[in-house]
């Protein structure tokens, strides 16, 4: 598997191509936002970690372009800004994983490990909740014939709940399902996500579909 890695420390980023190529991975490195987009338009990677504060072009715009070219690989950002905005903001932009330096090695390898996962997962059939379909494939909700627009955790969340329709789900469970983890840090950031995507699915119909379990987590069912 090839890594980009995009990281101005030259420390932290020949660590990184140390321990990752131990752990069997292909690492190339750039040391400025504009090398490391130039590298992850123009060359094909299995996952890309990328810091925030980059000379040149900051992180979050070089994911920004990245998705706007079409190209969905996975990232993680690793970066030492830790405020919940950052990573909300982060995660909306299309970052796959939000991790925060200092960090632990072996975290940073679930984590990828995590991400691989989850893009590997061969879903085939559409998952459908009430009148919510959901298709894994293409990556398309719809609501009775209205289209709803997900930001990729969004997307993640709603598949996980659309997978176990009924069952109330924790923060815990929502956490360690989409970060493979589970920080305490994250549970606002979930509390948010699931905010923006119950807004999305539910302002134009008469009916809700995610629900409140006070004090335990949220439900997803069609009720009457």
């Amino acid at each position: 598997m090839k890594i980009l890695i995009i990281e101005d420390e030259k420390k932290i980023a020949k660590y990184l191509k140390q321990g990752l190529e131990e752990n069997s991975y292909t690492v190339d490195i750039a040391h400025n936002g504009i090398d490391g987009l130039h590298l992850a338009t123009h060359e094909n990677y299995d996952l890309i970690v990328v810091d925030i504060m980059l000379p040149g072009i900051n992180g979050k715009e070089v994911l920004k372009q990245i998705r706007n070219t079409g190209i969905h690989t996975p990232a993680i950002f690793l970066t030492a800004i830790d405020s919940v905005n950052d990573k909300v903001n982060g995660l909306d932009i299309g970052a796959d994983d939000y991790i925060v330096k200092p960090f632990s090695f072996s975290e940073l390898l679930a984590r990828i490990r995590a991400c691989m996962r989850r893009r590997t997962d061969n879903y085939v059939s559409n998952l459908k909740t009430g009148n919510v379909t959901l298709d894994p494939k293409t990556r398309k909700v719809f609501r009775d014939k209205q289209k709803i627009e997900l930001t990729p955790i969004e997307f993640s969340i709603l598949e996980y709940f659309m997978r176990n329709p009924g069952q109330i789900l924790t923060r815990t469970m929502i956490s360690e399902h989409i970060w493979d983890y589970n920080y305490e840090s994250f549970s606002n950031v979930i509390d948010v996500h699931i905010s923006r995507l119950r807004n999305k699915l539910e302002k134009d119909f008469d009916k809700g579909i995610i629900h409140t379990v006070r004090r335990v987590g949220y439900v997803l069912e069609e009720r009457d």
